[in-house]
C-alpha cells in the first residue's frame, strides 16, 4: 500500500471515528550538487566511487572544504542528508597524508556508534584504506582489547560517557592518542541539550585541556538536525567559533505526514481513548499490510505497552506475523540491540516500537512508516524520527499521535505551528554551578587547575574552585588548585543529571530485605535490571510502583534510599502507576524584569522543595484511575532560574465580581503555560516545574511561578520570559479552543499535580490571559 491507500484504509476499519485531523503533503525536493575546491587524496576518491559516490550535495562539498581549511564545522542539515561523508571525507583525506594522526568520533549512543562503524568499514575496504584501524571504544568494548584499541586506532569510536569516566581520567596511557589527536567528530549534535548538553560541554573543554597537555589543538567538526541557533549551539559546546553549513542539497522523496487525534469517549471532561491503544491499532494494521516502520514513543514503559498489545492484536488477526514485531529501547544488553538491528535491517521486523535510542542516524535499511505516539516535544526530534523512513527519494508516510496534553492537542488544532514554524532553539549552560563543579573536579584530577583557565571553564571557575576549596574537596596552590584525594572524581559524575550516585533496580530475592545493612552485600550476587538518575529515580521506584523491563512488568517490593536500591519482582497486572508530587519555591534574588500593561514580570533564581506523595494506578488501554496511594519519600531542594509575575489588585477584584476563582484559575495558568512553553525552547515538560498560589509568602500576592526543574537551570524559563506574549497567546489558544466544559488533560489538567488537579477554573484562566495580554 503506498501511504494515500493506508489512511484511506484506516478509515474503513469500525474503530475509525475521524481521529484523522489533518493531512499535510510535502512535496519531493531534487538534489542540488557542488564541486570540491581541490581533488580529494586518490584513495579516498576511490573509495567513493566504489561505494557509487561520484559527486556531492551542495552541503557536503561546503563542509568538505570548511573542514580541510582547518575551521571548526557545524553542519545543521535534515535527516538523510548525508552529514556522514561531511566529516570522514575530509578525516580520510588527511589521514591519507598523515597517517599517523587520530580522530575521535563521539556519539550519544551505541547504537549509532556501531552503525557509524560499519559505514566507516565500507569505506576503508579498498585496499588503498585498509592500513586505518577503526574500532569502538565503550563500555561494551572487551578488556583485552582496549589497550589494542588505544594504541592502534586511527578513527575511534566512542561516547561523551566514556570520554568523560574511562579515557580523560587515564589520559596518561593514552598520551601517544592526544598527542596526535587531529579531529572530533561530535554528531546529533542537537541532543546536546539541557543538563544533557550542558555536561558535554564541560567534558569537551576538559578534552581540549587534555589535547593541550600533550601539544594538540583538535579541529571539531560537529553535525546536527536544524536548530534555531546551530552556530549558537555549537560555540557554546566546543568553547569556540564554528562555521555554520545550513543550506541543505539533498533529495526527499514525497511525504504524507498526518494528525491522529485519538477520538474524545466523554467531551463535557475531554476524557479521549488511549493513545497506547491507538498506536498499538495502527502498528498492527501496518504489520498487517506488510508495511515495514519504527512506532516511537517519549518513554521506555510506551515502548513495551504497545508492543504487548499490538503483538496480542496479532495473535488474534494474524499470527503467523505476532513475531516480527519488538521493542527497542535503552537497558537492553548490547547483543540484544544489534540483533534487532540486524533484524529490521534484514527486513525480517516489519515493526519496532522504539524510544528515541533509534530516531538518530542509525541505518535501518528500507522503511515505508514512522509512527510518532506523542509529540516528540521538538520540531527536530519530530523530523528526526519522520525521517527515519522514506530516506533518500522514496515515498513514506508518518503519522503523529496526539496524547491528551495541552501541547499536543494545541498541535492538532493548529498544524500550522508543527509544519510552518521555525525550529527551537537548543539551549545548554556549562556555567550552571551545580554541572560545572563535579567537572572541575574532574579536570584538577586529570591536572592541576588554573585560574587563567576561565578563558576555557567561564566565569563562573574561581567562584566554584573557591566553595570546593571550602569543602576541602580541592586544595589551593599559587596559580589555582589540585585535587587532594586518592578517588576518583569522574565515577561519580552522572552526564544526564545534576543529581548525584543513580539508583540500582535489582532483582529480588527471597531473603534480601531492602533498607537492611546486608542489601549492599547482596548486590554484587543479585541481577542488576536497570540503573536510574537520582533525580528522576523517585518518581519510578517506589514501593508498589509497577517498572517495565524489556517487556516484563515488575512490581517494586522495597526502596533503600540509603543504598539507592529498590528491589522488584515480576508481577502480571493490568494497571500502571505514575507518581504525583507536591513543591515549595521561594524567591532568591531577581535578574531581569519587564514591565508589562498589566503587571511586572520577573525572571532570577528560585530556591525549589519538591517531594513525592503518593501514586496513581491506572487501568491499562482505558487510563482510568483506579486507586491513589499515599508515600512517604524525603524531599528534594535545590536553586534554580524561573520566571514569576503576580495578579494585581484589580484584576483579582474582576475574578471576584464574575463569581470566578482566583485559585482555580492561576494553577490553570500555571499547568496550561507549562505544557506550552517546549512550544519555545528544545525541552519536555518535565523539564519543567510549577507553582501558583493567592498569596505567596515572600511577595503577599496572587502568584505564578515557571521554572527550571533541574537544579542551576539550563536557560528553560529564559526562554519564557523573552518570549512571554507569544507564550502567552498561545495558551490562551490552547485554553479556551479546548471543547471541554470545565477543563481537561488537554488544557489545564496536569498529570503530575500533587493537588488532583484542585482546584482549577477554566473561566478564569481564559479572563485571566486575556486581560494579562491586554489589547493586541
Amino acid at each position: 500500500m503506498n501511504p494515500d491507500e493506508f489512511l484511506e484504509h484506516l478509515r474503513t476499519l469500525p474503530e475509525y471515528l475521524d481521529q484523522l485531523a489533518h493531512v499535510e503533503r510535502i512535496p519531493p525536493r531534487a538534489a542540488r550538487y557542488a564541486p570540491l575546491a581541490a581533488p580529494l587524496a586518490p584513495a579516498v576518491q576511490a573509495a567513493l566511487e566504489a561505494r557509487g559516490i561520484t559527486r556531492f550535495y551542495q552541503h557536503q562539498a561546503q563542509a568538505i572544504d570548511a573542514a580541510r581549511a582547518g575551521e571548526h564545522v557545524m553542519v545543521a542539515t535534515g535527516t538523510a542528508s548525508g552529514k556522514t561523508l561531511c566529516y570522514n571525507v575530509p578525516i580520510l583525506d588527511t589521514l591519507c597524508s598523515d597517517p599517523a594522526l587520530r580522530a575521535l568520533y563521539l556519539f550519544p549512543t551505541k547504537a549509532l556508534a556501531q552503525d557509524q562503524l560499519r559505514a566507516l568499514r565500507g569505506l576503508l575496504s579498498t585496499p588503498a584504506l585498509r592500513h586505518l584501524r577503526v574500532g569502538t571504544y565503550d563500555g561494551d568494548t572487551p578488556q583485552q582489547l582496549r589497550a589494542q584499541r588505544r594504541r592502534e586506532t586511527a578513527l575511534l569510536l566512542s561516547n561523551p560517557d566514556m570520554l568523560s569516566v574511562g579515557i580523560l581520567p587515564h589520559h596518561r596511557t593514552w598520551q601517544s592518542f592526544f598527542r596526535r589527536l587531529r579531529y572530533v567528530v561530535l554528531d546529533e549534535a542537537h541532543v546536546y541539550r539541557g543538563v544533557f548538553g550542558s555536561h558535554v560541554a564541560c567534558v569537551l573543554r576538559r578534552l581540549r585541556r587534555v589535547c593541550a597537555l600533550y601539544g594538540a589543538e583538535p579541529q571539531f567538526i560537529l553535525c546536527s538536525a536544524t536548530i534555531a541557533n546551530p552556530g549558537e549551539h555549537a560555540a557554546r559546546l566546543i568553547g569556540q567559533p564554528v562555521t555554520v553549513i545550513d543550506d541543505d542539497g539533498a533529495p526527499a522523496g514525497p511525504r504524507l505526514f498526518a494528525l491522529w487525534n485519538p477520538p474524545l469517549v466523554d467531551r463535557a471532561h475531554g476524557v479521549r481513548a488511549s493513545v497506547n491503544g491507538q498506536a498499538s491499532l495502527i502498528l498492527s494494521e501496518m504489520v498487517q499490510q506488510q508495511i515495514r516502520n519504527i512506532t516511537f514513543v517519549r518513554a521506555r514503559r510506551v515502548a513495551e505497552l504497545i508492543l504487548i498489545y499490538a503483538t496480542e492484536a496479532l495473535r488474534r488477526e494474524a499470527p503467523e506475523l505476532a513475531d516480527r514485531v519488538r521493542a527497542y529501547r535503552g537497558g537492553y544488553m548490547p547483543q540484544e540491540r544489534r540483533e534487532i538491528e540486524r533484524r529490521l535491517f534484514d527486513g525480517e521486523l516489519l515493526g519496532v516500537t522504539a524510544t528515541n535510542a533509534l530516531e538518530l542516524g542509525i541505518d535501518v535499511g528500507q522503511l515505508d512508516a514512522t509512527v510518532l505516539v506523542g509529540y516528540p516535544g521538538t520540531i527536530a526530534s519530530t523530523w528526526q524520527q519522520a525521517g527515519r523512513a522514506g530516506r533518500g527519494r522514496r515515498a513514506a508516510l508518518s503519522l503523529l499521535l496526539a496524547y491528551d496534553n495541552p501541547l499536543d492537542q494545541y498541535l492538532m488544532r493548529h498544524p500550522e505551528a508543527l509544519f510552518k514554524r521555525s525550529p527551537e532553539h537548543a539551549l545548554i549552560d556549562p556555567g550552571n554551578s551545580y554541572i560545572l563543579r563535579p567537572h572541575l573536579l574532574c579536570a584538577a584530577h586529570e591536572a592541576p587547575l588554573k585560574r587563567e583557565e576561565a578563558e576555557l571553564f567561564g566565569a563562573n571557575l574561581e567562584p566554584v574552585a573557591r566553595e570546593l576549596e571550602e569543602e576541602g574537596a580541592l586544595s589551593p596552590r599559587q596559580d589555582g588548585w589540585y585535587y587532594p584525594r586518592d578517588d576518583y572524581p569522574a565515577r561519580r559524575v552522572n552526564l544526564r543529571a545534576t543529581s548525584g550516585t543513580p539508583f540500582l533496580l535489582i532483582h529480588e530475592v527471597p531473603d534480601q530485605v531492602p533498607g537492611s545493612s546486608e542489601t549492599a552485600r547482596h548486590l554484587g550476587a543479585q541481577k542488576v535490571l536497570e540503573t536510574l538518575d537520582a533525580a528522576t529515580a523517585l518518581l519510578r521506584l517506589y514501593p508498589g510502583s509497577v517498572y517495565l523491563h524489556q517487556g516484563e512488568s515488575y512490581l517494586v517490593t522495597g526502596l533503600d534510599l540509603g543504598a539507592k536500591v529498590a528491589t522488584a519482582r515480576p508481577a502480571e497486572v493490568d494497571y500502571y502507576t505514575q507518581a504525583m508530587e507536591v513543591n515549595e519555591v521561594h524567591i532568591v534574588r531577581s535578574l531581569a524584569v519587564e514591565h508589562l500593561p498589566m503587571t511586572d514580570l520577573f525572571f532570577g533564581q528560585v530556591r525549589v522543595r519538591e517531594q513525592v506523595t503518593g501514586f496513581m494506578r491506572k487501568q491499562h488501554f482505558t487510563d482510568q484511575i483506579l486507586s491513589r496511594e499515599p508515600l512517604e519519600l524525603p524531599p528534594q531542594a535545590f536553586e534554580t532560574q524561573a520566571l514569576w509575575f503576580a495578579i494585581p489588585p484589580e484584576l483579582q477584584g474582576e475574578i471576584e465580581d464574575l463569581g470566578l476563582d482566583l485559585a482555580g484559575g492561576l494553577h490553570a495558568i500555571e499547568h496550561a503555560c507549562i505544557g506550552l512553553l517546549p512550544l519555545f525552547a528544545m525541552c519536555d515538560r518535565s523539564d519543567i516545574g510549577g507553582l501558583s498560589t493567592t498569596a505567596h509568602p515572600d511577595t503577599d500576592q496572587p502568584q505564578v511561578f515557571i521554572y527550571d526543574a533541574h537544579p542551576g537551570g539550563v536557560g528553560i524559563a529564559r526562554q519564557g520570559f523573552e518570549r512571554v506574549r507569544e507564550h502567552w497567546r498561545r495558551t490562551l489558544e490552547a485554553v479556551r479552543e479546548c471543547p471541554c466544559e470545565a477543563g481537561c488533560p488537554s488544557c489545564i489538567q496536569s498529570p503530575q499535580c500533587g493537588s488532583n488537579n484542585e482546584p482549577l477554573d477554566k473561566r478564569a484562566a481564559v479572563v485571566l490571559l486575556n486581560r494579562l495580554l491586554g489589547p493586541a
